[in-house]
């Protein structure tokens, strides 16, 4: 059973590892606010309800939250998000737990109600990492704030008879699945035999939006630009000054915004706009990746070689830019002022410079030995009629790996299988 917060880039990652662990013979579940996971999850998913009253409010407080900085924006987090979310999961999740009876229990790191009634009825549980902030000691400069969220934590636990020593909540004892990099984290060494980097999951997801395909420009290098869902509406002057970097790029590059329609005026021959796209099956068609740092967004970017111009806003988004431009694989601008001429010549070192593809190549070849889920073209049938043709002649310019062609460590099922 996955516990889960009704966020697409916690959910997307366990759809990939839930289908193969179906696929072996096992049944899977998730639990969460149903409402939400319903639009997040397959069809023929099977979904266990726990903090529907706040799945709702959950997704409204990040609207709130998008417009916070720094430690204001870490405060909000846990006092309005985390552990009211966990406090209103936690009856749903027990519920659940007693009727399908999971022999293990897989929690995301934000849904704290996972691990707490995991622990309370004796049943085995693993963590699903969806970021890798937690695992680089993020408040190692300012330690009032780590004490503060430890009291955060441990406060949860104490209303339910909990004793906070010797056990945290975000982290298993038994398995961590981190869908990243010990190259993207640093100082893999030091972690131990029981996390294991397993990179970035591709698979099912609802239905992606129709794209234009023919659209493409096959005599031009081709960009993503990606706020994510939640920051679209605080990019308008981050939009502004892409179409701006886009002018001064000249006819050589065709950038692909994702970004509502009605924040976006007049455009340059070389963009085109979409309100979304089918992201995994676009990548493979593109030459680099704009985005504010999102976990998913960067590893997928990685896995099929892209590099990155990273413009972070909050949350984990900074600790990601730096581990991206740490590893060589991308430059990091300013999300906040954004000047065009600072966009353009980022994107010129990406697009033009061997050192960042270079980089991320070997960021792609560290996932292929992660063993993560594959993706949805080597599962079949889950891209369906959207599938992108050939454009202009040209073939899909990377593929990124599969189960079967990683060499290196066993893939998450197999982990997860060790403790069933």
């Amino acid at each position: 059973m996955f516990t889960v917060p009704p966020l697409a880039g916690h959910v997307n990652p366990t759809v990939a590892v839930g289908a193969e662990l179906a696929s072996r013979g096992h049944e899977v579940a998730w639990c969460g606010p149903a409402g939400a996971l319903a639009r997040l999850l397959p069809a023929h998913a099977r979904i266990l309800p726990a903090g529907e009253e706040a799945g709702g409010a959950y997704e409204a407080l990040h609207a709130r939250w998008r417009d916070l900085r720094g430690v204001g924006a870490l405060r909000f987090l846990w006092e309005e998000a985390l552990v009211p979310l966990a406090r209103a999961m936690t009856p749903g999740v027990t519920d659940a737990v007693r009727a399908f009876a999971p022999d293990l229990v897989v929690a995301d790191q934000q849904a704290l109600a996972g691990p707490l009634v995991a622990r309370r009825l004796g049943i085995p549980w693993a963590t699903s990492a969806t970021t890798s902030a937690e695992l680089t000691r993020p408040f190692a400069d300012f330690p009032k704030v780590g004490e503060w969220v430890e009291g955060q934590i441990a406060g949860l636990l104490a209303a339910y008879g909990e004793d906070a020593s010797g056990w945290d909540p975000r982290f298993s004892e038994r398995l961590v699945l981190v869908f990243s990099t010990p190259e993207l984290v640093g100082a893999a060494d030091r972690f131990p035999a029981h996390y294991a980097f397993v990179g970035p999951a591709f698979g099912a997801r609802p239905a992606a939006p129709v794209f234009p395909w023919h659209r493409l420009d096959p005599g031009r290098r081709r960009v993503l630009v990606s706020l994510g869902t939640l920051n679209q509406e605080a990019g308008d002057r981050f939009y502004g000054a892409v179409l701006e970097a886009a002018g001064q790029l000249g006819r050589d590059v065709q950038l692909v915004l994702v970004a509502p329609a009605a924040l976006i005026g007049a455009v340059p021959a070389n963009v085109l706009v979409r309100d979304g796209v089918p992201q995994l099956e676009l990548l493979p068609h593109l030459d680099a990746v704009v985005c504010h740092g999102g976990h998913n967004t960067v590893c997928e970017a990685l896995a099929h070689g892209l590099p990155l111009v990273v413009a972070p806003i909050r949350d984990d988004q900074p600790i990601v830019a730096r581990q991206v431009v740490e590893a060589g694989a991308g430059v990091r601008v300013r999300f906040g002022r954004p000047r065009a001429e600072e966009l353009r010549d980022a994107l010129t070192a990406v697009l033009d410079d061997p050192g960042p593809r270079r980089a991320a190549r070997r960021s792609q070849a560290a996932i292929a030995a992660g063993g993560g889920a594959p993706p949805p073209a080597a599962r079949g049938g889950m891209v369906g009629l959207n599938n992108p043709p050939s454009t202009g002649g040209r073939a899909a310019r990377r593929t990124p790996p599969t189960c079967a062609a990683a060499g290196g460590p066993a893939p998450p099922p197999d982990r997860l299988e060790k403790l069933l």
